[in-house]
């Protein structure tokens, strides 16, 4: 577990351990673009998509999108399946919306 001093008393945060602070620490940089915020706005919880159908919501070049996919997927944000030709991309873990809420709400 990992604790934070609040008023002199310690605050447990829940759910990160010393050892997955790191991978944390990895996926939060992988969100940390504005394509990427983007390419995740467009997932829906429990939906995929497809290369093509993400470059073309967002309105970037396809490699463009490929890459940015690429980086999330390596972190762990994104899951992906391929069937036939297509590789379809979705969120591992729905949460992320809510964490991107969450920073959202905390910049206004």
């Amino acid at each position: 577990m990992i604790y934070l001093l609040k008023e002199k008393e310690l605050m447990e945060i829940k759910n990160i351990s010393p050892d997955n602070v790191e991978k944390a620490a990895g996926m939060l940089k992988a969100i940390a673009h504005p394509v990427r915020i983007s390419i995740i706005g467009c997932l829906e919880p429990g939906k995929r998509k497809n290369v093509t159908e993400i470059h073309n919501l967002i309105g970037i070049e396809q490699s463009t999108a490929s890459h940015h996919l690429g980086i999330l997927k390596d972190k762990g944000v994104l899951g992906s399946k391929r069937e036939g030709k297509n590789t379809y991309y979705f969120l591992k873990h729905d949460s992320i919306v809510d964490l991107l809420n969450c920073i959202g709400d905390c910049c206004q």
